[in-house]
């Protein structure tokens, strides 16, 4: 995967703009295992690390040994729950500049919360919502991230609530609703998002309605609006055209 990644990073954007050299990328798909090595790609792209904005019920930064195999190889530490600690041991994370959102995971120990403090995320519970709303966790996200550094944006369906998006491999119940979650999502469009995936999908869990995947390709519409919005607004800068007028546009 890791191969496939660094040759879609070697292309040039289809619009290619002096302000906007470099291509973005967005995965579409299954297991959440697929942000490490575009992880990889995006630190060759851009020369560094990135921040990692992560929606999730899970933590994801699992030390490899809390996932134990019968035949441990460096293979087998490699899973859908310890990309992000491969990640940041690779230098592909900006230490101090992540964040989680939506979390309601059980934990092996309070040793998961450490190693992840280490990865330095910020944590945002599922619970929070209640009490800060979705304009809270926007800010909260933002203060911690910022407009400027490049940000990975990693959405695992499973941090919506499985009553209405079920399939996936590893629901928790008390998740978000879709509807906070596309809030949150536009209220983030000052994100420099480089990359992005939308994961975890599980079409054979998926109910007669299919949606999960309705769901899904809404978060998809939306993280790319925000990319391409951001991209246009700057390149009007730069050029010296007339600004958007602040209108939003929902369809």
């Amino acid at each position: 995967m890791t191969a496939a990644f660094f040759q879609l990073g070697s292309r040039l954007p289809a619009l290619h703009h002096s302000t906007y050299p470099k291509p973005k990328l967005i995965t579409l798909g299954g297991d959440h295992s697929v942000a490490l090595p575009a992880l990889r790609a995006l630190n060759k792209i851009y020369g560094g690390p990135v921040a990692v904005l992560h929606f999730d019920a899970h933590l994801d930064t699992w030390h490899p040994s809390k996932y134990p195999s019968a035949w441990s190889s460096p293979q087998s530490d490699f899973t859908h729950g310890s990309m992000f600690w491969i990640a940041s041991n690779e230098g592909l994370i900006i230490n101090g500049s992540s964040a989680h959102a939506g979390l309601r995971t059980r934990l092996s120990g309070w040793e998961d919360f450490e190693d992840d403090e280490r990865q330095g995320f910020l944590r945002i519970a599922a619970d929070d919502i209640d009490d800060i709303g979705t304009k809270g966790v926007v800010e909260a996200i933002l203060k911690r991230i910022g407009s400027e550094l490049p940000v990975y944006l990693s959405l695992d369906i499973d941090v919506i609530d499985p009553g209405l998006c079920p399939g996936t491999g590893t629901p928790e119940a008390g998740g978000w609703t879709s509807r906070e979650v596309i809030r949150i999502l536009r209220g983030l469009e000052s994100l420099n998002l480089v990359g992005a995936d939308i994961v975890e999908v599980a079409p054979a869990y998926d109910g007669v309605g299919e949606q999960t995947a309705l769901v899904a390709a809404q978060v998809g519409y939306e993280i790319l609006t925000s990319m391409v919005g951001r991209g246009v607004a700057e390149i009007e800068k730069a050029d010296g055209s007339a600004a958007h007028d602040g209108r939003k546009d929902e369809l």
